[in-house]
């Protein structure tokens, strides 16, 4: 896993073709997440938190939503986007408008100040949108679209990345002569969004592989994805987005976002860390992993959605153990069932092995636990032991230490301890 540094022995990281940059959405399109909404200190401290993890691109939020949202991105841009580190690592800030130029114009007042500032507009490409949201015509669209890209570059912008909304479900030749135009126009990235997450990871690869086929000028742009989690698809297609030769990805801290979410970070980088050399053509990022865990929690707490406890990489149970047979093989070997190592994403566990014991717990888990607690008990007693904790198990879901030692405090015990 490289540093958080855009720079490899000099050169910036997006000229390596193996690199994957992380645009981080967290703050505009994770807040879009019903019951998400955020204080501007709380997004400055995740902003700040991002910075930690090596984002390559912050997306600050959408500027001329409100006084208090440019102001926010403004800050960003002030004080996060001027913070070179001793690596020379300082994050893109980017800012969200829609094709307008009141938008544009907002979004680029407070993206200015930042090193490296970025501007990202958006119009919808499928009939459906075109037709009952947008109410404009195929050519309307282009020209719409090319105008405020080319206005955005006049203004001194010189990062515009256009996204296509619902590009999933919009006709592939339309698709691509309008990429071909907007690039034409001066976007230096395009984005390929899974808007309503409909796709399945084969039809999303082939949709970019397709788009790379077939646009005039892909090669010179950055190519992103955009995918939501309706089908719980986001991070598989992103993945097929990558394999395709997708080079950037959006992704949110903990998946959050409109409707099912977004792609999740923490699993998307995860999967390249373990897998991008082997499966994935040697691709890597520059995200310092062990900020995961930390950021994770802190996007929940302020975010106030929760997670599931099964949720990879950073729910609660993603590195404990019930089962008898899963405790006995992590005792013996933690590789036997755990593929990642906690420590990793920076999560420490209250105990070495992260064995919780329950009804479907082994002798060997139970025997562990009571070395823990202070007792090495002779096989006969821990036998009758043993059974003691599986009729109470059975009937409790939380076995607590106070609990164990209350079944070694039996009389039967003691007396074959004695």
């Amino acid at each position: 896993m490289a540093s958080k540094s855009t720079l490899v022995n000099g050169l910036d990281k997006f000229s390596d073709p193996n690199y994957v940059s992380i645009f981080d959405t967290t703050l505009r399109d994770g807040e879009q997440a019903p019951g998400a909404a955020m204080t501007a200190k709380q997004k400055m401290d995740i902003a700040h938190q991002l910075v930690k993890l090596g984002v390559d691109v912050i997306e600050a939020g959408f500027p001329a939503a409100s006084e208090v949202e440019f102001e926010l991105v403004k800050c960003i841009a002030h004080e996060i986007g001027n913070s070179v580190d001793e690596e020379g690592y300082v994050p893109m800030i980017c800012g969200a408008a829609r094709c307008t130029k009141k938008e544009i114009e907002r979004c680029w007042e407070a993206l200015k100040y930042a090193k490296r500032p970025m501007i990202c507009t958006f119009i919808a490409t499928s009939d459906i949108h075109m037709k009952y949201k947008l109410n404009m015509s195929r050519e309307q669209v282009v020209e719409k679209a090319t105008s405020m890209v080319a206005y955005a570059r006049s203004l001194g912008c010189e990062h515009v990345r256009f996204a296509f909304e619902d590009a999933t479900r919009s006709d592939k030749k339309f698709l691509c002569h309008i990429m071909g135009e907007i690039i034409k126009a001066g976007a230096t990235c395009i984005c390929v969004a899974d808007t309503v997450g409909c796709n399945l990871p084969n039809e999303f690869g082939q949709l970019v592989a397709h788009v790379k086929a077939n646009t005039l000028g892909i090669q010179n742009v950055i190519l992103a994805v955009h995918c939501h989690n309706d089908l719980g698809l986001a991070t598989a297609n992103t993945l097929a987005g990558i394999c395709a030769g997708v080079r950037q990805v959006d992704v949110t801290i903990n998946g959050i976002g409109e409707r099912a979410g977004n792609a999740s970070l923490e699993e998307i980088v995860m999967a390249i860390k373990c897998r991008g050399k082997e499966v994935l053509g040697g691709v890597y990022t520059g995200i310092n992993t062990k900020h995961i865990f930390t950021t994770s929690n802190m996007v929940e707490e302020y975010s106030g959605l929760k997670l599931q406890p099964h949720k990879a990489i950073v729910g609660v149970n993603a590195f404990s153990h019930e089962s008898g047979i899963h405790q006995d093989g992590i005792l013996k070997n933690r590789s036997t069932y755990e593929f990642i190592s906690p420590e990793d994403i920076g999560f420490i566990r209250a105990s070495e092995h992260g064995i919780k014991l329950g009804k479907l717990s082994g002798r060997h888990a139970l025997k562990a636990k009571m070395l823990v607690l202070g007792y090495n008990f002779e096989e006969k007693v821990l036998e009758d032991l043993f059974w003691r904790f599986k009729s109470m198990a059975g009937s409790k879901k939380n076995i607590t230490d106070d609990d164990l030692r209350a079944l070694v405090s039996n009389e039967d015990i003691q007396t074959q301890i004695a």
